[in-house]
Protein backbone atom coordinates (compact mmCIF):
# COMPACT_ATOMS: atom_id res chain seq x y z
CA UNK A 1 0.00 0.00 0.00
CA UNK A 2 1.21 3.50 -0.80
CA UNK A 3 2.55 5.50 2.14
CA UNK A 4 0.78 8.82 2.80
CA UNK A 5 2.30 11.77 4.61
CA UNK A 6 0.13 14.63 5.88
CA UNK A 7 1.49 17.85 7.30
CA UNK A 8 -0.58 19.58 10.00
CA UNK A 9 -1.97 23.00 9.06
CA UNK A 10 -2.20 24.13 12.67
CA UNK A 11 -2.68 23.06 16.26
CA UNK A 12 -5.81 22.73 18.39
CA UNK A 13 -5.62 24.21 21.88
CA UNK A 14 -8.05 22.96 24.53
CA UNK A 15 -8.24 22.74 28.31
CA UNK A 16 -7.86 18.94 28.23
CA UNK A 17 -4.33 17.65 28.77
CA UNK A 18 -5.24 14.10 29.85
CA UNK A 19 -7.45 11.54 28.12
CA UNK A 20 -9.66 10.95 31.16
CA UNK A 21 -12.56 13.40 31.42
CA UNK A 22 -12.57 14.55 27.79
CA UNK A 23 -16.07 14.67 26.27
CA UNK A 24 -16.49 11.62 24.02
CA UNK A 25 -18.07 13.63 21.19
CA UNK A 26 -18.13 17.33 20.32
CA UNK A 27 -21.87 17.41 21.06
CA UNK A 28 -21.10 16.59 24.72
CA UNK A 29 -18.33 19.17 24.91
CA UNK A 30 -20.36 22.15 23.74
CA UNK A 31 -19.73 24.07 26.98
CA UNK A 32 -15.97 23.94 26.35
CA UNK A 33 -14.28 26.43 24.01
CA UNK A 34 -11.16 25.60 22.04
CA UNK A 35 -8.90 27.57 19.78
CA UNK A 36 -7.07 26.68 16.60
CA UNK A 37 -3.80 28.37 15.74
CA UNK A 38 -3.53 27.99 11.99
CA UNK A 39 -0.13 28.20 10.32
CA UNK A 40 0.07 31.70 8.83
CA UNK A 41 0.60 30.48 5.26
CA UNK A 42 -2.97 29.04 5.31
CA UNK A 43 -4.83 32.12 6.63
CA UNK A 44 -5.99 33.13 3.13
CA UNK A 45 -7.92 29.84 3.00
CA UNK A 46 -10.13 31.02 5.90
CA UNK A 47 -11.86 33.58 3.68
CA UNK A 48 -15.66 33.23 4.02
CA UNK A 49 -15.46 30.53 6.73
CA UNK A 50 -16.96 32.89 9.32
CA UNK A 51 -20.33 32.67 7.54
CA UNK A 52 -20.76 29.06 8.68
CA UNK A 53 -22.19 28.06 12.04
CA UNK A 54 -20.41 24.67 12.19
CA UNK A 55 -17.21 23.17 10.83
CA UNK A 56 -15.67 19.72 10.71
CA UNK A 57 -12.20 19.54 12.24
CA UNK A 58 -9.97 16.74 10.97
CA UNK A 59 -7.05 16.13 13.32
CA UNK A 60 -4.53 13.57 14.50
CA UNK A 61 -4.87 11.60 17.74
CA UNK A 62 -1.23 12.32 18.52
CA UNK A 63 -1.35 10.89 22.05
CA UNK A 64 -2.32 7.42 20.83
CA UNK A 65 0.66 5.40 19.69
CA UNK A 66 -1.09 2.09 19.04
CA UNK A 67 -4.37 0.94 17.62
CA UNK A 68 -6.96 -1.72 18.41
CA UNK A 69 -9.20 -3.40 15.83
CA UNK A 70 -11.74 -4.40 18.50
CA UNK A 71 -12.81 -1.94 21.20
CA UNK A 72 -15.49 -1.64 23.84
CA UNK A 73 -16.85 1.83 23.03
CA UNK A 74 -17.93 4.26 25.72
CA UNK A 75 -21.54 3.96 24.61
CA UNK A 76 -21.71 0.16 24.88
CA UNK A 77 -20.43 -2.80 26.88
CA UNK A 78 -19.81 -5.11 23.90
CA UNK A 79 -16.64 -5.34 21.79
CA UNK A 80 -17.10 -3.69 18.41
CA UNK A 81 -14.91 -3.29 15.35
CA UNK A 82 -13.04 0.00 15.60
CA UNK A 83 -14.44 1.13 12.23
CA UNK A 84 -17.97 0.77 13.64
CA UNK A 85 -17.06 3.18 16.47
CA UNK A 86 -15.50 6.56 16.96
CA UNK A 87 -12.83 5.28 19.33
CA UNK A 88 -9.52 7.16 19.03
CA UNK A 89 -7.34 4.04 18.84
CA UNK A 90 -7.47 3.81 15.03
CA UNK A 91 -4.87 2.58 12.55
CA UNK A 92 -4.79 5.99 10.84
CA UNK A 93 -4.98 8.01 14.06
CA UNK A 94 -7.37 10.44 12.40
CA UNK A 95 -10.14 12.15 14.35
CA UNK A 96 -13.09 14.19 13.16
CA UNK A 97 -15.32 16.52 15.14
CA UNK A 98 -18.28 18.66 14.15
CA UNK A 99 -17.89 21.85 16.20
CA UNK A 100 -19.69 25.18 16.45
CA UNK A 101 -17.66 28.01 14.94
CA UNK A 102 -17.47 31.04 17.24
CA UNK A 103 -15.01 33.35 15.51
CA UNK A 104 -12.25 33.68 12.95
CA UNK A 105 -9.64 36.35 13.68
CA UNK A 106 -6.43 36.25 11.67
CA UNK A 107 -4.97 32.79 12.18
CA UNK A 108 -7.08 32.10 15.30
CA UNK A 109 -10.32 30.16 15.14
CA UNK A 110 -12.46 29.81 18.27
CA UNK A 111 -14.98 27.00 18.48
CA UNK A 112 -17.31 25.27 20.96
CA UNK A 113 -17.60 21.51 21.16
CA UNK A 114 -14.23 20.39 22.47
CA UNK A 115 -13.67 16.63 22.39
CA UNK A 116 -9.96 16.54 21.63
CA UNK A 117 -6.79 16.90 23.64
CA UNK A 118 -4.68 20.03 23.87
CA UNK A 119 -2.00 20.13 21.20
CA UNK A 120 -3.82 17.93 18.67
CA UNK A 121 -2.37 18.57 15.20
CA UNK A 122 -5.02 19.99 12.87
CA UNK A 123 -5.04 18.32 9.45
CA UNK A 124 -7.98 20.05 7.76
CA UNK A 125 -11.11 22.16 8.20
CA UNK A 126 -14.29 21.58 6.23
CA UNK A 127 -17.54 23.54 6.50
CA UNK A 128 -20.73 21.79 7.55
CA UNK A 129 -23.21 21.87 4.67
CA UNK A 130 -26.67 21.28 6.10
CA UNK A 131 -28.21 20.25 2.76
CA UNK A 132 -25.37 17.85 1.97
CA UNK A 133 -24.25 16.50 5.35
CA UNK A 134 -27.69 15.81 6.83
CA UNK A 135 -29.13 12.39 5.98
CA UNK A 136 -32.71 11.84 7.13
CA UNK A 137 -32.56 8.14 6.16
CA UNK A 138 -29.37 7.41 8.11
CA UNK A 139 -29.17 4.21 10.16
CA UNK A 140 -26.72 3.91 13.05
CA UNK A 141 -25.94 0.18 13.21
CA UNK A 142 -25.45 -1.23 16.70
CA UNK A 143 -26.38 2.14 18.24
CA UNK A 144 -29.96 1.55 17.03
CA UNK A 145 -30.30 -1.30 19.55
CA UNK A 146 -31.17 1.01 22.43
CA UNK A 147 -27.76 1.43 24.05
CA UNK A 148 -28.24 1.99 27.78
CA UNK A 149 -24.75 2.95 28.89
CA UNK A 150 -24.61 6.48 27.52
CA UNK A 151 -21.35 8.08 28.66
CA UNK A 152 -20.43 11.60 27.78
CA UNK A 153 -16.89 11.70 29.18
CA UNK A 154 -13.81 9.58 28.59
CA UNK A 155 -12.76 7.27 31.39
CA UNK A 156 -9.24 7.20 29.94
CA UNK A 157 -9.36 3.64 28.59
CA UNK A 158 -8.23 4.71 25.11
Amino acid sequence: MQQVSIQPIGVINTSFTEKSGVPIQAKYGDEFVGEILLETQYVEGLKDLDGFSHIHLIYHFNQHSDYQLQVVPYMDDQPRGVFATRAPTRPSGIGMSLVRLLSVEGNRIRFAGVDMLDGSPLLDIKPYYRDIDERTDAVCGWLEQGVERQRTRSDGRF
